[in-house]
């Protein structure tokens, strides 16, 4: 690995959101001015989570962490670091030893408020200090904000939880997106006649506010637009189920079952609630259609 000479952004990226953008596209123009590769570096889990021993459900798993550096950012090679390693590393040691000699980093690019190696001594003046010593170039930059406010992983889950999505997407700069397997449902779909793909939500990433939303569900054929439920489905199921992403794809008609897909949330159309009857679910979800259906048409023909 140590023969490719790179530039590296440091940091989580949960969500990749504009201010991960900001590092993102300075790696990108710093790999092109050293004919390097562009590469991120992140950790296998959060370590918020890790130091305090509080769960932090997170906006993205590493998957679509990596997916959406790379088609949105040009960003090549995301290493993907042992967090119960690498705070266990002396600061000194993973910029010198680890960074420029293991991954040939030529030039690094970190945030403001970027701290690591062990006990967290780690912090930026310390890495561009060890970087000009070492003669590696070192980027860190400042706080990113929108309407006044610092954009940041945890300002996204408060607004994704909310199910204001299309808020979350403005920090985000693009939608919030749930990846997985579909899943065999109960097929209570089907006699609705709008047969859905049933998508568990990952393990430790948040879920959107209960509801339905106007979604793209991304498939190996293109995006197509859909009606998603979030939550538990009360009208047709007992109490105690476990949340369920749930798109009914418009006029699809193929087999999901075992299939990855992503599901990409652009607007809340109304919350999750119990119906009197299936007929009665039945329409809203005809209503909630038509509504998704003008939705990304007015989207189109802006």
């Amino acid at each position: 690995m140590n023969k490719q000479r790179r530039v590296i952004a440091l940091g989580f990226f949960d969500g990749v959101h504009l201010g991960h953008g900001a590092l993102l596209r300075t790696v990108a123009r710093r790999a092109a001015e050293l004919d390097a590769l562009p590469c991120a570096f992140t950790f296998d889990q959060s370590p918020a989570a890790a130091l305090t021993g509080r769960a932090v459900p997170l906006l993205t798993g590493v998957d679509d962490r990596t997916r959406l550096m790379q088609e949105l950012y040009g960003i090549r090679e995301v290493v993907v670091a042992p967090f119960e390693v690498m705070r266990q590393m002396d600061w000194q040691d993973f910029v010198g030893q680890y960074l420029q000699k293991e991954l040939g980093a030529v030039h690094v690019v970190a945030g403001h408020d970027f701290h690591f190696g062990y006990r967290g001594e780690g912090d930026p003046q310390r890495l561009a200090d060890k970087c000009a010593r070492l003669g590696m170039g070192c980027d860190v930059i400042p706080k990113v904000e929108l309407d006044g406010v610092t954009i940041s992983s945890t300002h996204i889950r408060t607004l994704v939880e909310a199910g204001e999505l299309e808020q979350a997407a403005r920090f985000l700069g693009h939608p919030h997106m749930l990846s997985g397997t579909v899943v065999h449902g109960n097929e209570i779909g089907r006699t609705l006649g709008s047969p859905t793909a049933n998508l568990p939500v990952p393990q430790g990433v948040i879920a959107p506010g209960f509801g339905v939303y106007a979604t793209r569900v991304v498939l190996p054929d293109g995006a197509r637009p859909a009606v998603t439920n979030v939550g538990v489905r009360p009208t047709v199921s007992s109490a105690g189920r476990a949340v369920i992403v749930e798109p009914w794809i418009l006029d699809y008609r193929g087999d999901l079952y075992g299939r990855d897909i992503r599901v990409e949330f652009h607007a809340r159309l109304r919350p999750e609630r119990k119906f009197p009857s299936l007929q009665a679910l039945r329409d809203a979800i005809g209503e909630n259609a038509a509504q998704t259906r003008a939705y990304f048409a007015a989207k189109e023909g802006l």
